[in-house]
């Protein structure tokens, strides 16, 4: 599986979300590579799916493999939603 951390400029933001993935997958007992990239070129990148903060919903308003995080530093807030998301797709 490949997850992408997506930012405005691929450095700051999507950096410190990657290692919050990495660490909520972690305690699902899942394991995936994670990268981060920026909002311009992540299009061009072969992934599963992203994960982002919200402020990037209009940016990704019609691709259903996005998840969205309001804070990027709560480690449950994201293994919640990976969850949900794994769910919703029958890979649990």
């Amino acid at each position: 599986m490949k997850i992408m951390t997506v930012c405005g400029m691929g450095v700051g933001t999507s950096l410190m979300l990657k290692m919050t993935v990495e660490s909520a997958l972690a305690k699902l007992g899942r394991s995936a590579e994670v990268q981060h990239w920026d909002l311009g070129t992540v299009a061009g990148q072969e992934h599963d799916f992203i994960v982002t903060s919200d402020e990037f919903k209009d940016n990704f308003r019609d691709d259903p493999n996005v998840v969205f995080i309001t804070n990027i530093m709560d480690v449950n807030e994201v293994q919640t939603k990976l969850s949900t998301y794994f769910a919703e797709r029958g890979d649990q």
